[in-house]
């Protein structure tokens, strides 16, 4: 299930896509760990990974939709491939994984643009080895869209100047094409315009953070645009906007797998191997149950990823559903991969802090992911909305099979108008939850049966509903539901070992319980609330056999697996 770079085949890619993530995953190898730590703590900017993108043609085969491809075949916006990508560039280290994101980002609003110049322009540069930035932000107003300050100022006979700055910036130091978000000073309309890092008009004030990656601050002077430069205007720059971040922020989750999938290797392979007080590490119980925890998130978390991207590439005006799925990637999965690397620090303790091992880099970079493209405050609000008709109002469509066929997903860049997420339907999620007969499984759909009824007799008061913190703790408890939802599916289709998906239901037999008690103690829950809370407590079945084998085939079953080369 996990990623085991020297080991991956890659069957479900064709020959050429096979060949990119071998290639990149020799590339790092060859580089080794020593040197790729070096280059972390000196923040060396990663030249050589990119001139080895350049010289091997990684990221346009990936990234180009296939209708800019010139006929190539491997030239397609394919969300399965790019998601490999995403997990071999997690697995060894964010500053690599991010200027691919950020690329992938300044790519949406030019393949969702109708500025047919722009996109092969986008296509030549990608090919050439370039990478592009996504200038939307701003040191005063974040990623405030309605507040942006940078100008674009008409001048006639279709040319225009741009003038304002953006911050937070990635590959704004070097991108060849910099989607910038900004509004038309005459008509204040919202506008997207293509900028070049190198230009004299163009000053990349600074790197805002002490890193190996580069976040620019970067600032427009009297910057010429012309009509071959404006991606959008209006309500289609909005929607370009938020589509794009609908895009690229399904990676946030997949570059968390890739950073616990390297730390459990390191960690297990160095518990295995040390002897405290006459006793292996691995020989404690509490030891084992860290280790057995951290497992199954990390399979739960690439078990609803995998399957979400199948939702993804399916997706079209009538079926919507990615638009949970996809902010749950975002921010359920990484927020799980901070609970995955804060249990393996429980069990390697100090070792964590040391500057050779490649732990010490995911220690830091996990906490990231969840904080970028949109805090999970952003991403629950949305979630949210989905509630009512996923729960109470299912409809009926077809099944959605495996998505791993060497297809373009041409509706990723033709989403249509945000809104209306209140709207969106899904199919029964009772469907998934009644495939399986599992003891933890039966206990979690008894906790569902309870927040249901919690929703439908003691709903949230208009008060309750203004107060954020108490809608976080209760869109925790619905993400779970749907978080479950597409674990069931992709266990049933892959025929995974069903002690280990009982083992990830006691974990979230456990969450659901923790976060049906942060609501229990809300200062404004009600007495009825309260009472309803308690009936969603539960403690997980016990099976100490069914812990024993995970713990034997798919987690001590670890040790040694993997070692970075040196």
């Amino acid at each position: 299930m996990l990623l085991h770079p020297k080991k991956e085949d890659y069957a479900h890619l064709d020959p050429r896509s096979r060949e990119i993530m071998q290639k990149t995953i020799e590339f790092f190898e060859r580089k080794g760990k020593a040197k790729l730590k070096e280059d972390y703590h000196h923040m060396v900017w990663y030249k050589d990974f990119l001139d080895f993108v350049k010289e091997n043609e990684i990221f346009a085969p990936l990234l180009t939709p296939s209708a800019y491809g010139g006929g190539d075949p491997a030239y397609r916006w394919d969300t399965r491939r790019i998601c490999d990508m995403n997990e071999i560039l997690g697995f060894y280290g964010l500053p690599y994984w991010y200027t691919w994101q950020v690329t992938i980002l300044g790519l949406g609003p030019i393949w969702m643009s109708a500025n047919e110049t722009a996109k092969k322009k986008a296509a030549q540069l990608l090919k050439e080895g370039h990478i592009f930035a996504f200038g939307l932000s701003e040191r005063a107003h974040g990623a405030d869209l309605y507040s942006t300050e940078m100008a674009l100022t008409p001048l006639g006979n279709g040319r225009y100047v741009a003038d304002g700055g953006k911050y937070y910036i990635g590959n704004g130091n070097e991108a060849a094409m910099v989607s910038t978000f900004g509004k038309n000073s005459e008509t204040d309309e919202y506008v997207f315009f293509a900028v070049d890092s190198r230009h004299e008009a163009y000053d990349c004030i600074q790197n805002v953070v002490a890193w190996q990656g580069f976040v620019a601050e970067y600032a427009l002077n009297g910057y010429p645009v012309t009509e071959e430069d404006i991606l959008s205007t209006g309500q289609a720059a909005w929607d370009a906007a938020l589509n794009t971040v609908n895009v690229g922020k399904f990676n946030l989750g997949w570059g968390s797998i890739g950073i616990c999938t390297h730390a459990l290797y390191e960690a297990i392979t160095h518990a295995a191997n040390r002897n405290l007080y006459g006793r292996w590490v691995t020989d404690f119980p509490h030891i084992r149950q860290l280790f057995v925890d951290a497992y199954a998130r990390l399979a739960a978390m690439k078990l609803f990823s995998t399957r979400a991207i199948d939702y993804m590439r399916s997706a079209s005006l009538e079926d919507r559903r990615y638009l949970l799925y996809n902010p749950m990637v975002k921010m359920k999965v990484t927020t799980e991969g901070e609970h995955v690397i804060n249990l393996l620090w429980d069990v390697i303790a100090a070792r964590g802090f040391e500057k050779d091992v490649y732990f010490e880099m995911a220690a830091r970079e996990i906490r990231a992911l969840p904080k970028l493209e949109g805090t999970v405050h952003v991403n629950m609000a949305l979630v949210v909305k989905f509630m009512k008709n996923f729960l109470f109002n299912p409809a009926p469509f077809p099944e959605i099979p495996k998505r791993d066929d060497a297809a373009n997903d041409d509706f990723l860049f033709n989403q249509g108008p945000t809104g209306g997420l209140s709207k969106v339907l899904f199919h029964d999620y009772r469907i998934a939850y009644d495939s399986m007969d599992l003891p933890n499984l039966a206990v979690f759909k008894e906790q569902i049966d309870a927040f249901k009824r919690f929703l439908m007799t003691a709903p949230p008061s208009k008060e309750q509903s203004r107060d954020i913190d108490f809608l976080l703790s209760l869109g925790e408890l619905f993400t779970l539901v749907a978080y479950g939802q597409l674990i069931l599916e992709k266990a049933a289709m892959d025929d995974v070992d069903k002690n280990l998906v009982d083992q990830i239901f006691d974990v979230m037999v456990r969450d659901f319980s923790k976060f049906a008690l942060e609501i229990y103690s809300k200062p404004s829950s009600t007495p009825e609330q309260m009472e309803l809370c308690q009936k969603m407590i539960r403690k997980p079945h016990v099976d100490p056999a069914r812990f024993g084998t995970v713990w034997n085939d798919h987690v001590y079953a670890l040790k040694g697996a993997y070692e970075m080369n040196a």
